[in-house]
C-alpha cells in the first residue's frame, strides 16, 4: 500500500527541509515553495494533508496570501485536511483559517511531537494513516513498565474512561495509543486533541462540530473530533490545560452522552471511549480552582500512572540504542555500538525531559558523532554540576555573557555553521539564535 501523500507550501527552504526530514516517517512529504506551482501540482496528484505557510511575500504578515490557499484548496471537488503554520503569537489568523475550514494549526517554531500528532491526526481522520495508525510499542523491561503494561491489558479491553498521569515526555500518548489497540474498539480511528491548544472561540467547532452558516465563515458542515472518533478512542491530551469554562462543556458532553453541532437542531449520540492525560500533579487535579471534580471523577475510572525515566533507569540504555539505530537509520549513518561507559552516564542523568529529551540526545549523538561508537559527549549531557552559591567567593563573577557566547560558538562550530541545526541544539528558534548571534558579534 503506498505512503500518504503530505504536501507542504512554504517558501523557507530551511523551515521546509526541516518538516520533511521529520515527516517522512508518516508519509512522502512533497515541498512546494510558492502557491503559485500549486495548480500544476494539483493536475496531477492528491495530497493526503496539506501543511500551509500563510505569507509568501517578503515582509508579508497578514496571512492572506494564505487564506487565498486555503480558500482554493476548500473549493476542490474533493478538499484534502489542511494544517496551517502561524507565526507563534498569531492566534487571531490561526482562528481566522479554522472557521474558513483549516483542519488545525501548527505555530512556527514547532515542538517536533506536537507537529508529527497533528499530521498524524489528520491522516488519520482521511484514512492515510498507514504510516501513522501503529505507535511504536511501549519499550522497557523494567518492573514499573511491567506493572504499567499489566495495567494497560486489564483495563483496555472495557469501556471505562482513563486518565493517564505522567511528567513531560514520558510517553503519555504511546499509553493511549496502547489502551487503544488492545480494545475492542481497535478497529476504528485513533483521535488525539491537544486541549489546551484550542482556541476558547472555536473550541465547540473543534471538538462538537458545525454546521453550514452557523457563523460567518461556516461555508459547509464540519465534523468535529467526537463525530471523527466515532466507534474508536478519542484522547484528550493536556486535558489539564483546558479552562473551567471548557471543562463545563466537556463535562455535559460526557454525561449526556450526546453532543449537538453548532447551528445543529438536534443532539448526535455519542459512540467513544474517551482517554486522557495530564502532567498535571495529581494535588492540582483535586484542586476545584483548577479543575472540576465532577469532571476529573468522569474521565478517571482508571488512573494510569507513567513513570519518568529516573525511575526506570536500567530501560535507560535499551532505550538509548533503539533510538540511536532508528535514527541512524533515518539520517543514512552506520550503525555504531553504545560505549560502555555511555551507556552508565545516560543511565545515571536524570533526564528531566524523561523519553523525549533521550530520543533528542540519540539524534544529535547520530548526526555529530565522528568516533567509531557512541560516546558520552555524543550526548552532551550537560556541564557538570556547578558548586552551590555558599561555596562561591562573593567577589566571583559567573559571566553569563562569556558562557553564552562560548555555548553559541560551540553550537555553530558543531554544526559547521549550519544556524538552523545550531539553534535546534542550542533550543532556540533561529530568530533568537541570530539576535544573540547578533550581540556577541558572532
Amino acid at each position: 500500500m503506498s505512503k500518504p501523500c503530505i504536501l507542504l507550501i512554504e517558501d523557507d527552504a530551511d523551515v521546509a527541509l526541516a518538516a520533511r526530514m521529520l515527516l517522512r516517517k508518516l508519509g512522502d512529504c512533497v515541498h512546494l515553495p510558492h502557491p503559485d506551482q500549486l495548480d500544476a501540482w494539483l493536475a496531477r496528484q492528491a495530497p493526503d494533508v496539506v501543511l500551509l505557510d500563510m505569507n509568501y511575500t517578503p515582509g508579508a504578515v497578514s496571512g492572506a496570501e494564505g487564506l487565498a490557499v486555503l480558500a482554493r484548496l476548500r473549493a476542490l471537488p474533493a478538499p484534502p485536511p489542511v494544517i496551517v503554520l502561524t507565526a507563534y503569537a498569531d492566534v487571531p489568523l490561526a482562528v481566522a483559517a479554522l472557521k474558513q475550514g483549516a483542519q488545525d494549526f501548527v505555530t512556527k517554531p514547532w515542538d517536533n511531537d506536537k507537529l508529527c500528532q497533528t499530521v498524524a491526526g489528520a491522516l488519520a481522520r482521511t484514512g492515510g494513516a498507514d504510516a501513522a495508525a501503529a505507535a511504536p510499542a511501549l519499550l522497557g523491561e523494567s518492573a514499573a513498565m511491567d506493572r504499567l503494561r499489566a495495567m494497560i491489558a486489564s483495563v483496555a479491553p472495557t469501556e471505562a474512561n482513563v486518565l493517564i498521569l505522567g511528567e513531560n515526555g514520558v510517553g503519555k500518548e504511546l499509553v493511549a495509543h496502547a489502551v487503544h489497540q488492545a480494545s475492542r474498539r481497535a478497529g476504528g480511528p485513533f483521535q488525539s486533541v491537544d486541549m489546551g491548544a484550542l482556541p476558547e472561540s472555536t473550541f465547540d467547532s473543534e471538538l462538537f462540530g458545525h454546521r453550514k452558516g452557523a457563523f460567518t465563515d461556516a461555508r459547509s458542515d464540519r465534523s468535529g473530533r467526537f463525530q471523527s472518533a466515532a466507534g474508536g478512542t478519542l484522547f484528550l491530551d493536556e486535558i489539564g490545560n483546558l479552562p473551567l469554562a471548557g471543562q463545563a462543556k466537556l463535562l455535559t458532553a460526557l454525561e449526556r452522552r450526546q453532543i449537538t453541532p453548532l447551528g445543529a437542531d438536534k443532539p448526535e449520540p455519542l459512540d467513544v471511549r474517551v482517554l486522557s492525560a495530564t502532567n498535571l500533579d495529581e494535588a492540582m487535579l483535586h484542586d476545584p480552582q483548577c479543575f472540576r471534580r465532577d469532571l476529573l471523577f468522569r474521565l478517571n475510572t482508571i488512573v494510569l500512572r507513567v513513570p519518568p525515566l529516573r525511575e526506570r533507569r536500567d530501560d535507560i540504555p535499551l532505550l538509548a540504542r533503539h533510538y540511536l539505530a532508528h535514527y541512524a537509520a533515518q539520517y543514512g549513518k552506520p550503525a555504531l555500538p553504545l560505549a560502555t561507559a555511555a551507556a552508565a552516564a545516560l543511565a545515571e542523568h536524570d533526564w528531566p525531559g524523561n523519553v523525549r529529551a533521550l530520543r533528542h540526545a540519540c539524534e544529535r549523538a547520530v548526526i555529530l558523532s565522528r568516533g567509531d561508537e557512541y560516546r558520552a559527549a555524543d550526548f552532551d549531557l550537560g556541564p557538570a554540576a556547578l558548586p552551590p552559591a555558599a561555596a562561591l567567593p562573593l567577589d566571583a563573577p559567573l559571566k553569563l555573557d562569556e558562557r553564552e557566547r562560548a555555548a553559541i560558538r560551540q553550537a555553530l562550530d558543531s554544526s559547521a555553521g549550519n544556524v538552523s541545526h545550531a539553534a535546534r541544539l542550542l533550543g532556540l528558534s533561529r530568530a533568537a539564535l541570530y539576535r544573540r548571534m547578533e550581540k556577541h558579534g558572532l
